[in-house]
């Protein structure tokens, strides 16, 4: 069920402001912007044409709404409130197997942070806007954001590292304006928002180590704040070489088994062929338990019945990475497996054959043999 708002005809407190994640300052109208809160009917109301969305008023504005922005074209937004007086900016849909995009929003202050992505022979921030397959599309220096970063194509093998830099206070380590700016980031493969991070609280420190990315792929997650005064470039490149030290947070059994039930229920509605839904609980069981290998396996096949390719292999890559226990082998080599099936139906023979070797050095398997002669011979 769904109520319906008028447009905003000016901005004020109350209002949220939609902008394109790639072309600075482009105001988006006509997107749907979704309220969401246990036990209320659900809100929607359109953007005009300045791209202003007025909150509904009897929404509270505090963690237990949810905001979710769609229009066609661009990937659905999905964000815990408070929201507003905000600007948040959707991300078109991007067509790379290998593709990834950060967007950064924060609130009125500081004016300025930096997006800064480090990997191999590359830095990629204000001062470096372009590097191999990856450009700052966005600059912003003036509050809210965004600031954008795009990779037309991750190199296998390569590890990135993403962080924020409070530019406006560089030279104040142990300031918590950083901590305290609503900052949040938003990652995109494909059509999908597949991470979103929200920055620690009341922390000192001027730079915020956001995530890492492995060299095959999968998401490391840092979210650590810290004081830097020197040298930014080699603080911001500190997680290239090693990965993040952190535990895996445990979750308690009841967690757990609300977990493994929205996990079942996903897998009810993919075999009835409701992939959007299943798609959804599946995400879910993750949100619940983000060590649940089993979840993101098969949210990647939900993924590539979907034929939201891109998806599918972030998915499949986790799953790897969890894999554990008697039957780690075999999950690996069917994501493997998986991930090679996408890359040859795409035309990318070098990436599928790699993941079709290492499927079976996982496993062996006459399948995984087959499909290793196949692309040889391509």
């Amino acid at each position: 069920m769904f109520s319906s708002y008028s447009l905003l005809s000016s901005a004020d407190s109350s209002s949220i402001e939609i902008l394109s994640a790639v072309v600075k300052d482009q105001k988006v109208g006509d997107a749907e912007a979704l309220f969401q809160r246990n036990g209320k009917q659900s809100a929607i109301i359109r953007s005009n044409a300045q791209g202003m969305v007025r909150a509904p008023s009897d929404y509270p504005d505090d963690n237990n709404t949810l905001l979710i922005v769609r229009k066609s074209g661009y990937s659905n937004l999905v964000v815990k409130c408070p929201c507003r007086g905000m600007s948040y900016a959707i991300s078109p849909v991007m067509q790379n197997l290998d593709g990834l995009r950060v967007v950064l929003s924060w609130g009125a202050q500081p004016y300025d942070l930096d997006s800064h992505m480090a990997f191999a022979g590359n830095h990629i921030y204000f001062r470096q806007k372009i590097g191999t397959d990856a450009n700052l599309d966005v600059d912003d220096i003036d509050g809210y954001g965004p600031e954008t970063i795009t990779l037309t194509r991750k190199h296998f093998g390569e590890p990135y590292v993403y962080s924020v830099h409070n530019y406006s206070e560089q030279t104040y380590p142990r300031s918590k304006t950083l901590s305290n700016s609503q900052a949040k980031v938003f990652v995109y493969v494909g059509q999908s928002l597949v991470r979103t991070y929200y920055i620690p609280r009341n922390q000192p420190g001027n730079l915020w180590t956001v995530f890492r990315l492995t060299g095959n792929g999968e998401f490391e997650d840092i979210n650590e704040i810290s004081g830097v005064s020197g040298d930014l470039k080699r603080a911001t490149a500190l997680y290239l070489n090693d990965s993040p030290t952190k535990a895996i947070t445990q979750i308690d059994a009841s967690t757990a088994t609300e977990a493994k039930r929205l996990n079942q229920l996903g897998e009810k509605a993919y075999h009835a062929g409701e992939l959007d839904k299943a798609i959804d609980f599946f995400r879910n069981a993750i949100e619940a338990d983000p060590a649940y290998g089993q979840a993101f396996s098969n949210l990647g096949l939900a993924y590539q019945k979907a034929n939201r390719t891109a998806e599918s292999i972030w998915a499949n890559r986790k799953a790897i990475a969890l894999a554990s226990g008697t039957t780690a082998p075999t999950v690996r080599a069917s994501s493997y497996y998986n991930i090679g099936r996408i890359y040859e139906a795409a035309g990318q023979n070098a990436d599928a054959l790699r993941s079709y070797q290492s499927a079976k050095a996982q496993k062996a398997n006459p399948v995984y043999d087959k499909a290793i002669q196949r692309v040889s011979n391509k």
